[in-house]
């Protein structure tokens, strides 16, 4: 493929248009999420087959139905600074006027620009839950606030970050998840009035997600892998905090979501980055799987879009992506064990040749087996990218991504790997990149890089990928393992450890230091697992994209590896993009820098 048809080819599949599925109601409508403005935004999906665009703001949006009410609450912020705001949202009114709205015309519910507040749940009777850290700009309570009155009650404000939080049926009490001391432990507190009662262990190893409370509210289902190598669906005790596993798979991790009658139980097995779907009763006892649509292929139910149980707890809306699919909205019916497409973006690309990966296990030297996925294209060239996901308690899974298909069409071969420290391959794989154990992720991509040959891959034109935590592994192996890596695309990436917990937003810098280390107390291995401190040893070409806004990693970790990497006289290119958070959520954004990345990728692993 020649470079004009490489660059054509990769226009087409970053103009591809995503839909994802945010909630649906008692009619049947689904709140959805589609990006052909060239970000997300609200559209109404009716049962008729009707499509009423809700909003054109600025920036992404997402939302929730108020249950029995035609309202709409609207989650926003400004250039992806992530400090989100709630509003209202009337779609009848919407509809009759016949145009989508901005910021002018949705009503303020709760707003505050200079904090983040965070949509939990909504409930029947105007009711919100959010977590904010206005308090002090670090801590996050929990709080439920009456629509209609404008009154607010603090559930909880004792410290820390809010994870998930249900309300009792009763509405007397609540639960809630927060992180624990281990590396991506979390907890489960119980809230009653003053009382907050620890249902799980503080220092336990272990995942607490999601909760929901079972309509007795004697007890709730929830996702954990306490006791356990792999997530699955248990219940909760909450007099005793006894878990009772009731949806288990020795092999692969298992995640549940409850319908509202508290009687059927959706199951999601994640299956080396693909999912499967089955329907189960309450006390997990198998009832049917859930058949695709013929069309879709081997790909994942997306979580960060919550699949909805409708109001009657016939079916769900979730979103669907695989190789082929950008992102569809899928409507299950629970009772049939079917789903079908609402919303489909396939069709764009229905003449491309959009390649399917093939699963490896990479070996390292201590004895380690790295999963990965490799999309090759029909005419390999020779060259590789190795693309790192984010997180770094992430997940590589078989889903759309235009970059990979793109280097595929550009004769790449492209490797995505599951590093340890990666989620869905059970609580041993997370564990083994925490704190002092984060080279041994590094290390993982030399392993990769030894794999290469066994591919029919020329060793000498590898380059790296990765964006977030995938950013800094690109500049830790280009660093670490310099005489390996011919290229590197840094996408908003960490430089330091150092610098990146001491210049984080105040309210994920806690957070994140149970994952990397103290700044206190293991501030000589966060400076000698920083790339920048042995940035003389880089050699290889970089390219490096930032967001201005970027609340997560600030757009300082760019700026002074662009600036120490261009003094050694090796070649950087860097691009800022002011209206940019944590990564490119706009199409526009997009269609600049990642042409601009493959093509420098096409030029520096040039035979």
């Amino acid at each position: 493929m020649d470079a004009t048809d490489a660059s054509t080819l990769l226009h087409r599949l970053l103009d591809a248009t995503t839909w994802r599925s945010f909630d649906v109601d008692a009619e049947g409508r689904i709140l959805a999420g589609h990006d052909a403005s060239g970000s997300v935004q609200l559209v109404e999906l009716h049962p008729d087959g009707t499509r009423v665009p809700l909003t054109a703001l600025p920036g992404a949006v997402s939302g929730r139905y108020l249950p029995g009410r035609r309202q709409v609450v609207v989650s926003h912020d400004v250039g992806g600074n992530e400090r989100a705001q709630l509003s209202l949202l009337d779609p009848d009114a919407v509809a009759k006027e016949g145009e989508p709205v901005g910021e002018d015309g949705l009503t303020p519910l709760v707003h505050d620009p200079d904090h983040l507040h965070g949509l939990v749940e909504v409930l029947p009777g105007g009711t919100v839950v959010y977590a904010t850290n206005r308090r002090n700009g670090v801590d996050f309570d929990l709080v439920v606030r009456d629509v209609d009155a404008g009154t607010e009650t603090v559930l909880y404000d004792g410290g820390g970050m809010v994870g998930n939080a249900a309300i009792a049926p009763d509405r007397t009490r609540a639960l809630m998840t927060r992180p624990a001391r281990p590396a991506l432990s979390s907890q489960v507190l119980l809230l009653a009035g003053d009382t907050v009662t620890e249902l799980t262990d503080a220092d336990e190893h272990a995942r607490h997600l999601a909760p929901e409370w079972l309509p007795d509210g004697t007890a709730a289902v929830i996702t954990t892998d306490v006791g356990r190598d792999h997530l699955g669906v248990a219940r909760l005790d909450v007099a005793t905090g006894a878990v009772t596993y009731l949806i288990t798979d020795d092999a692969h991790d298992v995640t549940g979501r409850l319908s509202p009658d508290g009687r059927l139980l959706l199951a999601v097995t994640d299956d080396d980055g693909a999912s499967r779907l089955a329907v189960h009763d309450v006390d997990g006892t198998f009832l049917r799987a859930i058949a695709l649509p013929p069309e879709l292929r081997g790909g994942v139910a997306d979580f960060l879009a919550v699949p909805r149980w409708s109001p009657d707890s016939t079916g769900l809306a979730l979103t669907w992506t695989d190789p082929a699919t950008p992102a569809d909205v899928l409507l299950v019916d629970a009772g049939r064990g079917r789903a079908g497409v609402v919303a489909s973006s396939r069709e764009p690309l229905s003449d491309l040749d959009l390649v399917d990966p093939t699963s490896h296990g990479v070996p390292t030297p201590d004895g380690e087996t790295v999963p990965c996925f490799v999309y090759a294209p029909a005419q390999p060239s020779g060259s590789s990218v190795t693309i790192v996901h984010g997180g770094p308690e992430g997940q590589s899974v078989r889903s759309f991504s235009a970059i990979v298909q793109a280097l595929v069409g550009d004769g790449h071969t492209v490797l995505v790997p599951n590093v340890r420290g990666s989620v869905g391959y059970g609580k041993r794989w997370y564990s083994l990149d925490d704190v002092e154990r984060r080279l041994d992720s590094v290390a993982d991509l030399a392993a990769l890089h030894a794999y290469l040959p066994r591919l029919g891959l020329d060793p000498a034109r590898a380059a790296l990928w990765g964006g977030s935590y995938g950013g800094y592994m690109v500049l830790a192996g280009l660093a670490f393992q310099p005489e390996l890596w011919a290229a590197g695309v840094d996408i908003v990436g960490i430089s330091s450890l150092v610098t990146f917990l001491e210049n984080t937003s105040a309210y994920r810098r806690a957070h994140r230091e149970r994952e990397y280390g103290s700044l206190e107390r293991d501030r000589e291995f966060l400076e000698r697992a920083s790339p920048l401190g042995r940035i003389g040893e880089v050699r290889a070409p970089l390219f490096v994209i930032h967001g201005a806004n970027d609340p997560r990693v600030p757009l300082s970790e760019a700026e002074q590896v662009a600036a120490a990497v261009r003094a050694n006289g090796v070649e950087v290119e860097m691009v800022v993009y002011d209206d940019e958070g944590h990564g490119l959520a706009k199409r526009v954004n997009r269609l600049d820098a990642y042409p601009r990345a493959v093509a420098f990728l096409g030029r520096t692993l040039a035979p």
